[in-house]
């Protein structure tokens, strides 16, 4: 997956999360993404999806995450 493919995700997770849990939902995009994160800095696909800077470190936190937790659908 290409950078704006990932951020068009990213935007996605983050633009339809209940109030309060776009973080959340950010953590949950590093987690389920991990592997196609490894190309790309947390900081390039964050601001390629028009999202506030510090998202980059829940990126990078969900990315570390998908080492020890799988997702439930």
């Amino acid at each position: 997956m290409e950078l704006p493919e990932l951020a068009q995700k990213l935007r996605e997770m983050y633009d339809t999360a209940p109030q309060g849990d776009q973080a959340l939902r950010v953590h949950l995009f590093g987690i389920k993404y991990a592997a196609e994160l490894s190309r790309f800095s947390a900081a390039a696909v964050v601001g390629h999806a028009g999202l506030r800077k510090g998202y980059a470190a829940e990126v990078d936190k969900g990315r570390k995450l998908a080492r020890y937790v799988t997702l439930n659908q």
